[in-house]
């Protein structure tokens, strides 16, 4: 059939003939009939720079499959600290949190021992409901009548003469109660002593 516009079909020119390198070699057979593989042609020296080169191969294949494995447990073990440390961060601002609300409502428990030792009504079971519920949370209130002075955790601002205990002065009055958060000292009672 004949295309106007590219005239009359003709076949195909034919291509350039293959290589000898191109031209697959026949597969060598055994007495047995069977094919023999390129290593069963190759010859001993050969075979042992191969089983080398083969060996040399895996050892840097192992050693780079170990490098990652060490790299990942790293990087796990990282990961794993990483979260205890982000864990205890979050713990201890959500403490110091607490604690400067606490710290913040210092002035409400010193007016309502005021009002008690005023004799106000309707405060004692206010201040003990408030009182409660810090001191289950971490508050503890320091009221050391008749103990020995401690400057840790008293601060002296008055001082009488006399006799202490054997061990040093006594706190003989409270003026103002001290307060500790969880352990720490955030305001230290206001005492007189003696000795």
């Amino acid at each position: 059939m004949t295309d106007p516009a590219t005239g009359p079909d003709l076949p195909e020119p034919p291509g350039p003939e293959p290589t000898e390198s191109e031209v697959a070699e026949p597969v060598a057979s055994d007495p047995d009939g069977r094919a023999t593989s390129d290593i069963d042609a190759m010859a001993p020296d050969d075979l042992e720079a191969l089983a080398t080169d083969t060996l040399d191969r895996l050892e840097s294949v192992t050693a780079e499959r170990d490098d990652y494995l060490d790299r990942l447990r790293r990087l796990q073990a990282d990961f794993e600290n990483y979260k205890k440390r982000t864990a205890r961060e979050h713990q201890m601002a959500a403490e110091r949190a607490t604690g400067r609300l606490a710290e913040g409502l210092l002035p409400v428990l010193d007016s309502c021992d005021a009002a008690l030792a005023h004799g106000a009504d309707g405060v004692p079971p206010i201040f003990a409901a408030l009182l409660g519920v810090l001191e289950k949370d971490g508050l503890e209130r320091i009221d050391p009548l008749d103990a020995p002075f401690d400057p840790a955790f008293h601060e002296a601002v008055m001082h009488e003469h006399g006799d202490g205990d054997g061990d040093g002065p006594i706190v003989t009055e409270v003026l103002r109660p001290g307060y500790a958060w969880k352990g720490q000292i955030i305001r230290a009672a206001m005492v007189k002593v003696r000795g």
